[in-house]
């Protein structure tokens, strides 16, 4: 497989994505490190598969590490303060660097603390999830939940470069590439209905793992991300239009307890709720929905929000996320297939039709 290189073009925050097999080498890593301090910070799933490798491609550098308990429970400033004790505990300098090896918690988790220790030090993404190679790792958006609400606490901090190795891919568990999936199929919602043809036509075999056509998914997925995140670094345009279904899913992880939900199940419930609203305002015809709850289904994710959670619960929930402004909720709805619109013009109404809704429109 043909290692693939792409730029996030930030000016002097510009860094590189490479996607492709056998990316633990020292001339992948070494130019992106500063001094010679190093701390890995991985989780208790992940670092007995690929800790050894990553160390052995860092020969003469001084390396810690911190493990964390893998789950999205566990993203929380006190474990956070796990990273910092080692930080200090071993002495790092501002010429340190960290090393995020593992999924979207581990990224966010070390990304803040890069972000915040002693005002900011460099840090590596090291994606191993579908999930964090698509979605997480690219764009620089850190951070920790809190129990009122997800992401809540958290920074803009870019990496030095993102290495999407697609071989982490073979060690993952089936619902977790699944979840994956639901990030990769958001782009051809919002933003390329080309590609989406493409994963309704691919979607057996990215079920099926093919690492060719993985590969090629996380890169046009990467690419889509790293266009609008050069657009809007700091989100306070088109860039929202990356978190299709993330309101409504946002408000099940909270309400389900963080990691019953996997992130990326959350939020293709969510998604069919962004269409099913979509839909009911007349964007959307029922056949565009149809083709949403398809694409979902085929990739083994849940259509339906938890049926023990009710209108009242998801407007409460949603009222904490990140996108309202001056107390209005704003949505990211979809206009039609590839074309996303961030809203707060939607009747209050068909709102509670999409929240309560038994079938879709």
């Amino acid at each position: 497989m043909t290692q693939q290189t792409l730029n996030v073009d930030l000016g002097d925050r510009s860094y590189p994505i490479f996607v492709g097999k056998d990316l633990f080498q020292p001339h992948m890593l070494k130019p992106y490190i500063r001094g010679n301090q190093v701390l890995i910070v991985s989780n208790t799933t992940v670092a007995p598969l690929y800790l050894k490798a990553l160390k052995a491609a860092l020969p003469d550098i001084q390396i810690n590490e911190v493990i964390l308990p893998d789950g999205e429970e566990y993203k929380s400033l006190t474990h956070l303060n796990a990273i910092y004790d080692e930080l200090l505990l071993q002495k790092h300098n501002r010429t340190t660097t960290l090393i995020a090896l593992g999924g979207g918690v581990v990224g966010d988790m070390t990304g803040y603390a890069a972000a915040s220790y002693q005002r900011g030090v460099n840090f590596i993404q090291v994606p191993t999830t579908l999930l964090s190679q698509v979605d997480s790792s690219v764009g620089g958006k850190t951070g920790v939940n809190h129990p009122m609400g997800k992401n809540m606490i958290g920074a803009f901090h870019q990496p030095q470069v993102v290495l999407a190795s697609v071989d982490a891919l073979e060690t993952l568990p089936d619902r977790e590439l699944s979840a994956g999936l639901a990030e990769v199929v958001k782009y051809g919602f919002i933003y390329d209905e080309a590609f989406l043809c493409w994963l309704e036509d691919n979607m057996v075999d990215l079920v099926a793992r093919d690492s060719a056509k993985l590969s090629q998914a996380i890169y046009r997925s990467c690419e889509i991300k790293a266009e609008v995140v050069a657009q809007d670094e700091r989100e306070g345009g088109i860039r929202a239009i990356l978190n299709l279904g993330h309101t409504f899913g946002h408000a099940i992880e909270a309400k389900q307890g963080y990691g019953n939900w996997l992130h990326g199940e959350a939020v293709a419930a969510g998604t069919m709720m962004a269409a099913d609203l979509s839909c009911r305002m007349g964007w959307l015809t029922q056949d565009d929905v149809k083709r949403v709850e398809n694409i979902l289904v085929a990739a083994n994710l849940p259509v339906k929000p938890p049926q023990d959670m009710s209108a009242a619960d998801f407007i409460d929930l949603m009222s904490v996320d990140k996108k309202v402004l001056d107390g209005q909720l704003r949505l990211v709805l979809l206009k039609s297939l590839g074309e996303a619109v961030v809203t707060a013009d939607f009747p209050a109404e068909l709102l509670q039709e999409t929240l309560t809704a038994d079938t879709y429109c």
